[in-house]
């Protein structure tokens, strides 16, 4: 990992912010200009030698025509001061991801006056990742690709960790499978997933009230949280509330349901943070119950 003078004396900044920029876009721009010019992109479109003697470059077109047909949103050609939507970017990555390679220069076509090429891929995906997560490191953007090349969103260091150990045993199939849903597409950079992960979540949350034996929804809500805290305890009416408060949420926001009395959710910041707030209270729930967390 590289570093700088900053990050060593001050320490590397929280990687917070989920919109690309005009820098950071300028930069990713010059990465993938650099790949282009350099031959790395020819390991998935490789521009042939004119004698037939094998690749020697990237072949921009297919480069270009494929790129359209796999990612539509993106303008060709790039331009270092039109910057793309954040998950178009994103996409441009892991399509560049999929294509680089290290180039390695064979024989020399004087005639031509190009080297012909092969391609070491894992080298060439290593070096492209570390590139890009090293522009992400130094703009506290909160996104990075895995060694795969794949784009992923980072959460706080606090709540990934929470997230990531969390495990869901809690007896019905249908609970896991929306809490697991949950937890891998709140990680996702692309908005309408982390918007999923929140409704699942929720729903989760109402499934979560009808596990315990009783006569109706409230009788079996109750008989939850009495399996968390001692009945009549400060604790136990803290939870109450909060799974009171939680409930009016998600009966006021736009987060179940698409009623027009509803509010709509107007940044990613408030998912965020419906998301960690609900989750907190579901792991608090699920650990008292013994039913993972």
């Amino acid at each position: 990992m590289s570093t700088y003078f900053t990050d060593r004396e001050y320490g590397t900044r929280p990687q917070t912010i989920d919109v690309i920029d005009e820098r950071l876009w300028a930069g990713l721009y010059s990465l993938i200009q650099t790949g282009i010019g350099n031959g790395s992109f020819g390991l998935r479109f490789p521009e042939q030698c004119p004698d037939g003697n094998g690749p020697c470059g990237c072949d921009v077109q297919a480069f270009r025509q494929v790129l359209g047909a796999e990612v539509p949103w993106i303008e060709w050609p790039l331009s270092p001061n039109v910057v793309p939507d954040t998950p178009v970017i994103l996409d441009l990555l892991e399509f560049c991801a999929s294509a680089v390679g290290e180039p390695i220069q064979g024989a020399y076509h004087s005639y031509y006056r190009h080297h012909h090429l092969s391609w070491d891929r894992d080298a060439g995906l290593a070096r492209f990742v570390a590139d890009v997560n090293l522009l992400f490191r130094r703009n506290a953007v909160a996104y990075e690709l895995t060694a795969t090349g794949e784009a992923r969103r980072l959460l706080p260091q606090a709540i990934a960790n929470t997230i990531g150990w969390a495990l869901f045993h809690t007896g019905d199939a249908e609970t896991d499978r929306l809490l697991e849903a949950a937890r891998q597409r709140i990680l996702s950079p692309k908005p309408d997933d982390r918007r999923d992960a929140l409704e699942k979540l929720w729903d989760a949350f109402e499934r979560l009230k009808t596990l315990e034996p009783g006569a109706d929804k409230r009788v079996q809500a109750d008989a939850l949280l009495d399996r968390v805290a001692a009945p009549g305890s400060g604790f136990r009416q803290a939870l109450a509330r909060e799974a009171a408060e939680l409930t009016k949420i998600g009966n006021s926001f736009r987060i179940r349901h698409s009623e027009t009395t509803q509010e709509a959710l107007t940044s990613l910041d408030q998912v965020d943070y419906l998301f960690t707030r609900m989750f907190a209270f579901v792991r608090v729930i699920l650990k008292g119950t013994s039913r993972g967390g």
